[in-house]
């Protein structure tokens, strides 16, 4: 036996279930239809309900992002003003499409996109930008889409994050033009996988409808049934990108705890915030959290030296961390010779790490986090 190795491992981030969710995927068993059926459709008006506004769901956020771009009719040749510190899925749910993904900078202290420094690289051939509310905040939505009404974008959020947060006393989803949320394990609601698309847009709403059914017209309502198309036709390219009703039961169940989620998950961003608050090094991300769910909590180091030799000797102490995320004009794929620079993006991107935040910490394990923490950045 290794006695150095911790007693308890504090996760990064983990799927909080229950005997409900459990319970709700036996009872999809039982009935022994696992595909698209009246699971899903009762979990799209329970969400609907939620954002006051038509909601489709899909296999996972990637897809939601997809076929939200290729529903808002951008494909070859066409480019996406996206902030390169996210996930390489929305990079790769834009090229996917045939789109260009253009790198743009971030603010500094909220890591959302720059609206000014998107401004700067526009071209003939933009035809939207994708905010993404990092962490779950949301800043600066009001300008950006005056930013994109100047200039005759489609606005498409990649509110992976954001479940539940709101902006100017509003819902995020329940506004604006197309917004993308993932229900993937360690989202603020799982599906096991899954994600949604929101928007008032009828067409945006009906082509994904038929799009993540393999482009089949009209095949949602007979899926709802029980039963499926065997007479159709395909005027486009679709996806096989549905969500099955077991995925639909889980979220079901989920949805029912989101509001006790949500009130632990702002607790513990806050424990942070106050714990933080006047060290000299660690400053946390600027958030609201009345107002944000958070998914994840990041804090910028200052002079930071060893990021990976830090979270070695975090796990030392059974804490996990990370780093969300390397930015996407670094990589092979992405990475653009001729584009202009993001200088705030590459110097945040290196002080930032990433604290363990589910709804199954305790306050005192935060406690311990920081204290860790805090005396290894000495």
């Amino acid at each position: 036996m290794n006695n150095d190795m911790p007693d308890k491992l504090l996760r990064l981030s983990k799927s909080c279930l229950s005997n409900l969710e459990k319970q709700a995927v036996m009872e999809v068993l039982d009935r022994g239809f696992l595909g698209m059926g009246t699971e899903v459709q009762q979990f799209e008006k329970v969400l609907t309900d939620f954002f006051g506004r038509p909601v489709v769901c899909v296999v996972n956020g990637t897809a939601a992002v997809q076929l939200a771009v290729q529903a808002c009719g951008i494909g070859l040749g066409d480019e996406v003003l996206i902030p390169s510190l996210t996930y390489v899925a929305s990079f790769q749910a834009i090229s996917a499409t045939g789109a260009k993904p253009i790198a743009c900078d971030i603010n500094s202290d909220s890591c959302n996109v720059d609206w000014r420094d998107a401004e700067r690289r526009l071209t003939v051939n933009t035809k939207a930008i994708m905010p993404v509310h990092y962490s779950g905040g949301v800043d600066g939505l009001d300008e950006i889409y005056n930013f994109a009404e100047r200039h005759g974008l489609r606005v498409i959020e990649d509110a992976a994050h954001a479940f539940g947060s709101e902006y100017q006393g509003k819902k995020v989803g329940s506004f604006g033009d197309v917004s993308c949320f993932s229900f993937d394990g360690i989202k603020n609601i799982t599906s096991g996988e899954g994600g949604c698309v929101v928007s008032d847009d009828p067409i945006v709403i009906r082509k994904i409808k038929d799009s993540r059914l393999l482009g089949v017209e009209n095949d949602t309502s007979k899926r709802y049934e029980g039963k499926r198309s065997w007479q159709f036709d395909v005027k486009s390219q679709g996806w096989r990108y549905h969500m099955s009703d077991i995925m639909a039961s889980i979220g079901l169940a989920q949805f029912n705890r989101f509001s006790e989620f949500a009130a632990t998950r702002r607790l513990l961003a806050c424990c942070y915030d106050g714990l933080l608050r006047n060290h000299q090094s660690i400053k946390p991300l600027a958030r609201d959290y009345n107002t944000v769910v958070p998914h994840i909590y990041v804090v910028r180091i200052k002079n930071i030296h060893d990021r990976v030799a830090l979270q070695s000797q975090l796990l030392k102490h059974g804490i996990q961390s990370g780093i969300h995320y390397q930015p996407n004009h670094q990589l092979s794929f992405y990475r653009d010779p001729n584009a202009l620079p993001l200088p705030v993006t590459d110097a945040v991107f290196p002080e930032l790490l990433t604290l363990p935040l589910h709804p199954d910490l305790a306050e005192e394990d935060v406690e311990f986090v920081v204290k860790q923490l805090t005396v290894a950045v000495q």
